[in-house]
């Protein structure tokens, strides 16, 4: 039996160019997804700096946006992953169901037709502090949602060879 596995430190993820698709809503929550992912990144080799060719990084108005501009970036066939990330906080109306089910299902259509992993970073939360614990008070995701991506590429990378 073989078994593939990705890696963090595969020597072809220093070539790996990553799409980042962040939601603006609830921007006090996906910037520190983002800051998160980026340190993550940024500790395992992958250039983040304002001149980087590793990666891209795309504001969409909210979390619903993000299949779309996945899908585009998917399209274009430059990146071997892309990072959603998003923020989705309960309120009184049926709205947060709704959004939370279309970016789940468009982000999993987006992989699937595409062949592109796409890490789905979107916080579903019922209340503004289990968002803010999720983004750093207590852990910060965004830091897992980045060694996804590494892990993913890397295996993409490795399947590709078959």
């Amino acid at each position: 039996m073989t078994t593939f596995e990705g890696s963090f430190s595969a020597p072809e993820l220093g070539r790996v160019r990553i799409g980042l698709v962040v939601a603006r809503f609830n921007d006090l929550i996906t910037t520190r997804l983002l800051s998160g992912c980026l340190d993550c990144l940024s500790r395992h080799g992958i250039d983040t700096s304002e001149t980087s060719t590793q990666l891209d990084t795309v504001w969409v108005p909210g979390s619903f946006e993000i299949p779309v501009v996945a899908q585009h970036l998917a399209r274009s066939g430059r990146y071997r992953v892309i990072i959603a990330l998003g923020a989705v906080i309960r309120g009184d109306t049926p709205h947060f169901d709704v959004v939370v089910a279309e970016v789940a299902k468009g982000v999993t259509s987006v992989a699937r037709d595409s062949g592109i992993p796409v890490i789905f970073g979107v916080l579903t939360t019922d209340t503004l502090q289990q968002a803010l614990e999720r983004a750093g008070i207590k852990s910060n995701l965004g830091w897992t949602y980045g060694l996804e991506a590494l892990e993913m590429a890397s295996l993409m990378g490795v399947l590709t060879s078959l």
